[in-house]
């Protein structure tokens, strides 16, 4: 029996090289032609005045007459482990004492002064016009205005009448790696093309007064912030990309009712609205990561690690940085962090983009991928050509008034 045991082990490990070969041989053959780039990105920073450090939240909390002293002891504990630093930003109309009389003024000029400073800077540095952008993608998640959010953006830069324009809302923090996601499939039908993504959030309508604890959360963790991206899949600007889309993974877990209600907007008995954050977040995120996990690391790791994993799974964890050499965690909080890191295997090197993006800007939604890989690259890590695949967990220019160098990589995502 021990013979032909071997022979059949031998068999199917023949077989299962041929099919990984023969796998990507038909990737590489109908990929063709289908390359997304990405030629520059900014992010957003607020102005010096809406920094948000202790003081200024001691004083926004204070205002909050339904609180008692149970509920501020919470805030303040909430707030010293969240892992937000000194720096981060905040709504003007919360700075301002406004935030349980939002307006929709405010909101749309949050957005508005995100949308327009970092398309300002993309525009001046690429040197490319917005009439020449053929797909607009905007996300914001808890916002929806008429005119239309990328009207909007269309209006204010004279862009072509026969533009592309989408506007996402409610894909939460998921939602940038969405927008590429749907430029990507774009390009497959539309041929040397180039593409703006534009993902923020607006936060002045969405802060807390309640007392339900678990809405409290969402004033401790998320902070103004925001990105834009200009893409292409044109091979002759592809000397002017500073990324390459490589392959982007998404897992849809609506279907679960436990999924479905760990993260949403909603009212309190008094009516107040906000974010509400379940205690099962971590582990549906910990789901939705394993699900992405088994289509990505096929395509990420080398074939000899895969097969190591194989034969010893039972008494060893699988090796990620075999074939992954850059980690970005969602910078959700502290314990999104930890926990996810620990699962993965990860040590403080590897978490620290994530640490560092979550205390100087907090989470910023769907912006805080790209606040990350500035991160990378100020952390030291090296992100030349052909050395950057990174992992995002959900599914490289810092907007300062200062220069930077330029990156170049190829990033591998899931979401």
């Amino acid at each position: 029996m021990a013979p032909f045991a071997v022979e059949l082990f031998a068999a199917s490990m023949i077989l299962f090289m041929i099919s990984y070969v023969s796998f990507w041989f038909t990737k590489l053959v109908f990929r063709r032609g289908e390359s997304c780039y990405v030629i520059d990105y900014e992010c957003y920073m607020a102005p010096k005045e809406r920094k948000l450090d202790t003081h200024q939240c001691a004083k926004i909390v204070s205002r909050n007459k339904n609180l008692c002293i149970e509920d501020h002891r919470f805030l303040v504990r909430t707030m010293v482990n969240s892992g937000l630093g000194e720096e981060t930003y905040c709504p003007k109309s919360i700075i301002m004492g406004e935030e349980e009389d939002p307006k929709l003024v405010d909101s749309v000029s949050e957005i508005e002064a995100v949308f327009y400073d970092t398309l300002d800077r993309i525009f001046a540095r690429s040197k490319i016009l917005p009439s020449q952008v053929d797909i607009l993608v905007v996300n914001v998640s808890l916002l929806s205005a008429v005119p239309s959010l990328t009207s909007r953006i269309v209006n204010h830069y004279n862009m072509r009448s026969d533009i592309k324009s989408f506007n996402l809302s409610g894909m939460g923090c998921s939602a940038s790696l969405i927008s590429v996601d749907l430029v990507q499939h774009l390009f497959k039908a539309h041929k040397k093309k180039i593409a703006i993504v534009v993902s923020t959030e607006s936060m002045s309508s969405q802060w807390y007064s309640g007392r339900e604890r678990s809405m409290m959360i969402s004033n401790c963790l998320f902070r103004v912030g925001g990105c834009s991206m200009l893409l292409t899949n044109d091979s002759a600007r592809k000397n002017q990309a500073i990324l390459k889309l490589k392959c982007l993974v998404r897992t849809n877990l609506a279907s679960d009712d436990e999924a479905f209600h760990c993260c949403k907007q909603s009212e309190d008995a008094q009516g107040y609205k906000a974010i509400y954050l379940s205690k099962t977040l971590k582990t549906i995120a910990a789901r939705a990561l394993t699900k992405n996990l088994t289509v990505l690391l096929p395509q990420v790791l080398p074939l000899w690690e895969i097969i190591r994993y194989l034969l010893f799974k039972s008494s060893s964890k699988i090796n990620l940085k075999t074939g992954i050499n850059h980690f970005c965690l969602h910078p959700g909080g502290r314990a999104v962090i930890d926990e996810v890191g620990e699962n993965l295997g990860l040590n403080e090197y590897d978490l620290e983009p994530a640490r560092m993006t979550l205390h100087r800007f907090g989470n910023t939604s769907s912006a805080g991928l790209w606040f990350q890989i500035q991160q990378l690259y100020l952390g030291g890590h090296d992100l030349r050509l052909g050395s950057n695949k990174c992992l995002e967990r959900y599914d490289p220019k810092l907007s300062s008034k200062e220069d930077h160098k330029p990156l170049s990589g190829e990033v591998r995502m899931d979401q």
